[in-house]
């Protein structure tokens, strides 16, 4: 945890008085909202806010961070995110939290996307993370069928005994396709398949990664 604690700080250090800024989701993001709740707070810090879950925007609204609805957003300046996987294009694996879809429109409605992650998130391909693809309930056994033609074994995630149901009403399935050797070619054959609303592959959407370790230092990776 304190890895992703002086990440999330160090990102937080970019936002600047007058952004509008995008609130990620997970417990690396949770740090990120903390620090820019404590900045709110004691340094008066003037921003608004647009958070990609429930859960995140009851923590924001706890932390009196201004928050401002979806359709007054136009452009976001910064979005701060955790990722699952980051590979060394930038390429991220996200939606271990469930709401890679939100995620993914706060994303691309921002200037520049900040991902947080501790070093064992840095990886040098992705794939040992399942790929969270968020499905609609409607015909869902079908549409695993489908996914599983691609070359993975998909499961689709629980909240107990019953199936997770994600912030926008849909399913999780998470998918097992090992080492993925073309992130940007599996992007599109997922979004492909009716009943695929959107998966956990980010592509080209990340501008810095700031990677907190255990020793307490810091490391940061922009784009090429």
């Amino acid at each position: 945890m304190e890895s992703k604690r002086i990440a999330a700080e160090k990102a937080v250090e970019l936002v600047k008085d007058g952004m509008k800024v995008g609130l990620g989701t997970g417990s690396t993001a949770y740090w990120a909202i903390q620090a820019i709740g404590r900045r709110v707070k004691e340094e008066g810090l003037n921003i608004q806010a647009v958070a990609t879950s429930v859960q995140s925007e009851q923590l924001a609204n706890e932390l009196g961070i201004p928050m401002m609805p979806f359709a007054d957003v136009d452009v976001l300046d910064l979005t701060i995110d955790g990722a699952d996987e980051v590979d060394p294009a930038l390429h991220l694996i996200k939606g271990g939290g469930g709401a890679l879809l939100r995620e993914k429109i706060v994303a691309a409605a921002s200037k520049q996307l900040i991902i947080i992650v501790d070093e064992s998130k840095d990886v040098k391909q992705l794939g040992k993370f399942p790929l969270p693809v968020e499905i609609v309930p409607f015909a869902f056994e079908l549409t695993v069928k489908k996914l599983r033609k691609l070359g993975c074994e998909p499961k689709l995630r629980k909240n107990g005994e019953e199936l997770y149901v994600t912030d926008n009403g849909n399913y999780i399935a998470d998918c097992e396709f090992g080492a993925i050797a073309d992130p940007e070619a599996l992007h599109d054959d997922l979004n492909r398949i009716p009943g695929v609303v959107d998966n956990g592959l980010f592509i080209h959407m990340a501008s810095l990664v700031i990677v907190g370790s255990a020793d307490g230092s810091i490391r940061s990776i922009t784009k090429e």
